[in-house]
């Protein structure tokens, strides 16, 4: 293949442009249009941290060795205007041997990444576009999340029965790597007789031991206003739903401090591929919801821990509860 000069991966999944970067340096590699025929070293920065002298010497300085190098930007759409100015005029001068890859890991809307404007309007991001030089992916939407799936599943030897990846698909968080972790989970859990194969009993039995492949469902539907969705993920457990309480309490309450910190105006981490539909969320339940959230978590719990309801009359009260508060929202 043409080895780029400079390459963008616009995705706000980072795992997910990750995957793609490797595969790109592979088919680099492989093409063997590089002098040394050595494989390339890959380097990676962070946007957050600010690109230092060593990351523009090894943009712009051919090394001691002549190894060909891949420099790997992560966060870049959070780099100022002018490092990008400066960027962009570097970028202008080709170095055969030198490959940059900048990750815009902003949320996407309406089918678009949302840049600030000072990237969208680079002249080095339109030359790369003209150039093939520019990968864009909204993540693991509806339509990405099945195949991906698939994909990843055989390559570790897992067949997936009938109704299973629909069992996958309801569950797993739409994320690389969550979607991988929870394949590893269920290889690992498959017995050796069943050579591979994987049907819904297990992934229901993995739910048990990993609540939050299921309670993410729930939080979805909840968030979501989809009531008939939520009572169905309460009543279908085996047990009535008792299971599900305390660890749901946990990730909820967890969720509602995440929530109050984004209403707060705090600056904290968020997965990209989740940020803006939390800051959304914070923003329609506001300072008077979010206190009624965290009362009714607390509540239900200490109805349980004082004995005044069983578990399953909690989760019961607390489902009519919760879905109050963010239907109000």
């Amino acid at each position: 293949m043409k080895i780029p000069g400079f390459y963008f991966c616009l995705c706000p999944d980072s795992a997910l442009a990750r995957e793609h970067a490797d595969g790109l340096l592979e088919r680099v590699d492989a093409s063997g249009h590089h002098e040394t025929g050595r494989k390339r070293e890959v380097r990676i920065f962070w946007a957050d941290d600010g690109l230092d002298g060593r990351f523009w010497e090894a943009l712009t300085m051919r090394g001691l060795t002549d190894c060909p190098r891949a420099l790997l930007v992560r966060g870049a759409q959070n780099l100022p205007a002018e490092v990008w100015k400066k960027l962009s005029a570097v970028l202008g001068t080709p170095r055969p041997d030198i490959l940059p890859i900048f990750f815009l890991e902003s949320p996407w809307e309406k089918g678009q990444p949302r840049l600030p404007a000072h990237i969208a309007k680079l002249r080095c991001l339109k030359f790369a576009e003209e150039q093939g030089w520019v990968w864009r992916s909204p993540g693991l939407d509806a339509r990405a999340l099945r195949p991906y799936i698939q994909q990843h599943a055989a390559s570790r030897g897992l067949r997936l029965e009938a109704g299973a990846l629909d069992a996958l698909c309801a569950v797993v968080t739409p994320d690389a790597t969550a979607v991988r972790g929870v394949l590893e989970q269920l290889a690992l859990a498959s017995p050796a007789s069943a050579e591979g194969r994987i049907g819904t009993e297990l992934i229901r039995a993995m739910g048990g031991s990993t609540p939050e492949v299921l309670i993410f469902e729930f939080i979805r539907h909840l968030q979501a206003g989809n009531t008939a969705e939520v009572w169905r993920t309460v009543l279908r457990e085996g047990d009535g739903g008792e299971s599900l309480l305390f660890p749901l309490l946990a990730l909820l309450i967890r969720e509602a401090r995440q929530l109050w910190q984004i209403q707060a105006g705090e600056s904290i981490w968020l997965p990209q591929q989740t940020a803006h539909l939390k800051r959304s969320l914070a923003s329609r339940l506001g300072t008077s919801g979010l206190a009624h959230l965290f009362a009714v978590l607390l509540d239900a719990e200490w109805a349980v821990k004082s004995g005044r309801r069983q578990p399953v009359q909690a989760l019961e009260e607390l489902v009519g509860s919760l879905t109050r508060v963010f239907a109000s929202a």
